[in-house]
């Protein structure tokens, strides 16, 4: 009997924990699931399969290091779905003991930096094992391969993904509705985005990212845009592709958000840094009107129509409208700053319902030539949620870590260090068994002239 440590029972917990559920049933293992909250990991049990032998719920607080400690020592395979900044204390435990781990996240400087001494004592810390990071990395890498293999040369890689509502379910001016962390969707985007077009280097600040974007269409469900996200030029080693001259990885959003959101970049709701001393008393009406030129003049909504160079009656108008910030209700937190009180608005009226479905939508497309001539292939993923619990990113971020710790437990994977799923002994097994349940890509490829 195998001990799974699985560290966080949040939003994306639902399918994974079913998953290695199973797993355990099948072949006598046992899980632990902790979270802050122990209710919550043991409803997420008694939800995913019921209440058995195999699996207990234990309360963790992930920034603890003695208890990080205590609980991964005596784990065979750790599975993080901690917030990301809690990663380290963990991997750090799991390097002491001899553990390996799997986390959704991207790799940051602080884990990176255990690379050395996680391969010296042979333990694997797998980072971004989710769909993007993850079945982005995987799948891109299974074409590249391929396509080195029949030795052609990629000229070009755009990728873009995003977690979306299911168009049935898309019922508000927004299109969009919350399926991941809220705070990272608020904060998405901070820094600057780097990637390249025809050899040239792009640099894009956070104050310029959400008009910054690109058309998308995706057969089947029509127009997107999606705007550049983080460091994609760091990809062309990671993926093998030093002398690409074009690639650029984004994230993916229904027409008209990204002009609609930029709107918070510019009058400074995303900010999570200032502290708004009297926001409990303040209504979001004045909260907007705060960030706006002073004028006796003008309404808040017209100061904002002007500052955008929009008309009051305008769609971007209307999406900000429709979200309450021209209201006069009360915030109600207290000391928050404007990032808080931005998300604490849209988690009410981003919510995904009871019966909502959601869905993910990924899409590669390289442009490459060889020695018949050029040629484009788009490959799409779009994966649909079964409802508001097991949702489309539920599944596409907890498979892929539940089918790498399967992996773990079977003795297959003999990679060491800090790692991300780019290599065949990962991708080959993870995007096999994905497929087997129904999460594949359709490819179509065609000469260019």
């Amino acid at each position: 009997m195998k001990h799974i440590l699985l560290l966080g029972a949040g939003r994306s917990s639902d399918v994974l924990i079913h998953y290695l559920l199973e797993l355990c049933r099948k072949e006598g293992h046992r899980l632990t699931v902790a979270d802050a909250v122990q209710e919550t990991a043991q409803a997420k049990i008694a939800a995913n399969g019921g209440n058995h032998a195999s699996a207990k719920a234990v309360m963790l607080d992930g920034n603890n290091r003695e208890q990080c400690r205590n609980i991964v020592q005596d784990a065979d395979v750790v599975i993080s779905l901690l917030p990301p900044a809690a990663h380290l204390t963990v991997a750090k435990a799991c390097v002491e003991f001899g553990k390996p781990l799997l986390t959704a996240s991207y790799v940051s400087p602080e884990m990176r930096a255990l690379h050395k001494e996680a391969e010296e004592k042979g333990v694997l810390l797998l980072n971004e094992l989710g769909f993007d990071p993850g079945i982005d990395h995987m799948s891109a890498m299974q074409i590249i391969d391929r396509l080195h293999r029949e030795d052609a040369v990629i000229t070009a890689f755009r990728s873009y993904a995003g977690g979306l509502v299911a168009p049935e379910y898309d019922n508000n001016p927004w299109h969009y509705k919350f399926t991941w962390n809220p705070r990272n969707v608020v904060l998405a985007g901070k820094g600057t985005a780097k990637y390249m077009i025809n050899g040239q280097a792009k640099y894009v600040p956070y104050h310029r990212l959400f008009s910054h974007t690109e058309d998308v269409f995706i057969e089947g469900l029509g127009d997107y845009e999606g705007y550049p996200n983080r460091d994609s030029i760091i990809y062309r080693e990671l993926y093998g592709l030093r002398q690409i001259p074009t690639i650029l990885r984004g994230t993916l959003r229904r027409k008209g958000y990204c002009a609609a959101w930029d709107t918070f970049v510019q009058l400074g709701l995303t900010d999570d840094e200032i502290i708004i001393e009297n926001s409990a008393d303040m209504t979001y009406r004045e909260f907007v009107n705060m960030f706006l030129q002073y004028s006796r003049m003008y309404l808040v909504e017209e100061k904002l129509a002007k500052m955008m160079n929009v008309t009051p009656k305008s769609d971007l108008i209307e999406k900000i409208k429709w979200l309450g910030l021209f209201s006069h209700d009360k915030i109600g937190l207290e000391r928050a700053t404007p990032a808080q009180i931005l998300q604490n608005l849209l988690e009410k009226k981003w919510k995904l319902e009871e019966g909502d479905r959601d869905m993910v939508i990924l899409q590669h497309r390289f442009e490459y030539h060889k020695a018949e001539g050029k040629f484009e292939i788009v490959s799409d993923l779009i994966v649909y949620g079964d409802d508001s619990h097991h949702t489309a990113m539920a599944k596409t971020v907890g498979l892929p870590l539940g089918i790498g710790a399967k992996l773990l437990l079977h003795n297959q994977l003999s990679l060491k260090g800090v790692q991300i799923p780019v290599v065949r002994s990962v991708y080959e097994p993870v995007l096999a068994e994905l497929s087997a349940m129904g999460i594949s890509f359709r490819e179509k490829e065609r000469p260019i002239e």
